[in-house]
């Protein structure tokens, strides 16, 4: 007879509900006799309202949990998000002129294997579009506040690749009704107190009211706190303070200007002298939020920055503010002991990261789940995974702020040598010779592909010089049947593609329309 196998999962929020959501589809608990998940929530532990954008790798999630998308966006205000708008990074604004650029979530258009970047770096850079805009088209029907998909497709596809903002209480909501049904089990309670045996590993965790919870396998979902990985574990946490700056956010939300007002359907990240401010447009208002770094700014001019910012909305506006620590733990599995969303680490909020951490943890976890022998056999693995996973997202953060020629220390300093990951100054000095390629990076250590960081050099001004190498790609006329032809597709899709408001609009009233699904 099978031995049973038990999962506590401490914690609830958004990383609570989708670890116990994605664990009980995939190791199909509601099926087998011999698996519990149990989810212990505490009322201490909420939810930091960072976390609102998401990466196109939420729709396979969503769609794995089998929630419908019409129902996950009317219940959690959710929009559609194709990108993001970079405003004032590359330089401050000066005599009205304000740069930025676009990083879409569509890979730049290629035929037959080639790309297309070196023939955009070969052209006039005075005359040439920008770069997300010449190699694809979601730039311009994002700019054009247009959707990334029709109301008559299919759930989760389009056209256009997508993710979603979303309000992350309400996210949670959802998740927590979808685990229930897939046959989680549910607990209230604080944790009181977190018992090791005499290996080390955890033996129980006991709460009031339902006293001592044993498991074979125990995940920390309870946030900043970590109370099982950190506070009972002691896994230390590795700071990513010299390279991200940033350590405060303050956040708010904001009404429209008009019930009618265009929703963008990408986030703005807007810089400032000391960080940058998001705007997330949600189907009922903004949210918005001013991150900074606390060396370099004191929650009063924060607080000032982001009024500003808001202008006539701010109003009598409430605020909240949030400290962090940029960085993650190296050793997220401990014995019978894995950690995974904000016990586990912590990134700005830059490139919506948060979410799709809590993703790849959780698919790692039901992967290599042992349904016999030690439960802790996966951990040197998953720690390995997850450690590099964490050093590549910050050498992509980084990136954004080590192109800037901003002059106020916080930019200054970005910049120095000494903040910039040996790794990332070794690839600047190769790109400044060649575009980035898939051979610079390994998939499964990475969240983010080659193109992505093409988008951020080219929207930055990076210069990549080709020059001598001009010879190489010889079909310029080709490239430019191309260029011309994505210019065409944009037209086009920026009058076939509804509104982003209608879209939003008729499926909060009404859905999609499935009787034309396939149209």
């Amino acid at each position: 007879m099978q031995r049973r196998r038990s999962i506590l999962i401490v914690g609830g929020g958004t990383a609570g509900w989708l670890t116990a959501a994605y664990l009980a589809k995939a190791l199909r608990v509601a099926e087998q006799s011999h698996l519990e998940i149990t989810l212990l929530e505490s009322p201490d532990i909420g939810i930091v309202g960072v976390g609102e954008a998401t990466f196109p790798t939420i729709r396979n999630t969503l769609r794995f949990l089998g929630i419908d998308e019409a129902h996950f966006i009317r219940a959690t205000s959710a929009t559609f998000k194709q990108g993001i708008r970079f405003v004032d990074w590359a330089e401050a604004p000066r005599d009205g002129h304000r740069h930025s650029y676009f990083h879409p979530f569509e890979a730049p258009f290629a035929t037959e294997g080639t790309s297309l970047a070196p023939y955009w770096l070969l052209q006039n850079e005075r005359t040439r579009a920008p770069f997300a805009e010449a190699v694809t088209i979601q730039a311009r029907v994002a700019d054009a506040a247009r959707a990334p998909k029709r109301p008559h497709e299919s759930d989760f596809a389009g056209p256009l690749n997508y993710a979603y903002h979303f309000d992350a209480a309400k996210l949670a909501q959802v998740l927590a009704d979808r685990a229930r049904e897939l046959g989680v089990r549910h607990l209230q309670g604080a944790v009181s107190e977190v018992a090791l045996d005499e290996t080390g590993a955890i033996a129980h965790v006991a709460s009031p009211g339902h006293g001592a919870l044993s498991a074979d396998l125990f995940i920390d979902c309870s946030g900043f706190r970590a109370e099982l990985i950190g506070k009972a574990l002691g896994s230390p946490f590795k700071s990513a303070k010299p390279v991200l700056f940033a350590d405060r956010a303050v956040a708010c939300r904001a009404p429209y200007e008009r019930p009618d007002a265009p929703i963008q359907s990408y986030t703005v990240a807007t810089a400032h002298e000391a960080g940058w401010i998001w705007d997330i447009a949600l189907a009922g208002g903004r949210g918005v939020g001013c991150v900074y770094a606390s060396d370099y700014m004191d929650d009063d001019r924060a607080e000032a920055v982001l009024r500003d910012y808001l202008g006539k909305a701010a109003g009598d506006i409430e605020t909240r503010k949030i400290a962090f620590d940029a960085g993650y733990r190296e050793q997220q599995w401990i014995k019978n002991c894995v950690a995974v969303g904000l016990a586990a680490g912590f990134l700005e909020p830059l490139e919506s990261t948060g979410v799709v951490l809590i993703e790849a943890a959780v698919a790692m976890i039901a992967e290599l789940f042992p349904h016999s022998g030690p439960v802790s056999a996966p951990a040197r693995r998953f720690n390995e995974l997850m450690a590099a996973r964490f050093d590549n997202i910050i050498v992509f953060l980084k990136l954004h702020y080590a192109l800037s020629r901003r002059t106020e220390p916080f930019w200054r300093d970005n910049v120095d040598p000494a903040s910039i990951p040996e790794r990332l100054a070794e690839l600047l000095e190769q790109w400044r010779h060649r575009p980035p390629a898939r051979f610079d990076f390994i998939l499964d250590l990475e969240t983010f592909a080659f193109f992505n960081y093409q988008y951020i050099l080219y929207g930055m001004g990076f210069e990549t010089d080709l020059a001598d190498g001009a010879g190489e790609f010889p079909d310029v006329a080709g490239a430019a049947k191309l260029f011309a032809k994505i210019r065409g597709f944009a037209d086009r899709a920026t009058l076939d593609l509804p509104s982003h408001r209608d879209l939003i609009t008729q499926i909060n009233q009404f859905g999609f329309d499935k009787a034309l699904e396939g149209v």
